[in-house]
């Protein structure tokens, strides 16, 4: 078994979509002194201020880090700054794409529940490990939809 992977690639949105970012991080700027003025001005409770913007951090942060994508013969492994996510196709029961990348499914067919079950493969800036990826998915998982 080869240990080499089939195919890699690097997605990091904060870099490749500039704009998108400036939008982004102008929000959390106006986001942090409203919730601030609220929080703690207002209520006097700065724990508020600082769970709020944790968690608003925290669902943000995969945009801001990059993510590096392997794909073995038997599995892939998707790699954050901090943290190491590796499944086995067998998994999954199908896949779909939308304008971003791919979603994998836990199930026969799309699901809502795709979003906390499955897993997203992001795609780079120039995309050009779309075709193989696509052929490879279709080869490991085989239902696209």
């Amino acid at each position: 078994m080869s240990h080499e992977p089939l195919l890699t690639w690097r997605s990091w949105p904060f870099v490749e979509r500039p704009l998108t970012s400036l939008v982004l991080v102008s929000f959390l700027i106006l986001l942090a002194v409203l919730l601030y003025q609220i929080t703690v001005l207002s209520w006097a409770q700065p724990i508020y201020y600082v769970l709020g913007m944790t968690l608003v951090i925290f669902n943000l942060f995969p945009y801001f880090i990059p993510t590096d994508y392997f794909l073995y013969e038997d599995k892939y492994i998707i790699r954050y700054m901090f943290l190491k996510v590796s499944r086995p196709y067998s998994d999954f029961g199908c896949f779909y794409q939308d304008k971003r990348g791919i979603t994998l499914s836990t199930f026969k067919m799309p699901r809502r529940l795709d979003t906390f079950r499955g897993q997203s493969l992001r795609f780079s800036h120039h995309r050009d490990e779309e075709p193989e990826l696509l052929r490879l998915l279709a080869e490991k998982i085989g239902k696209k939809y």
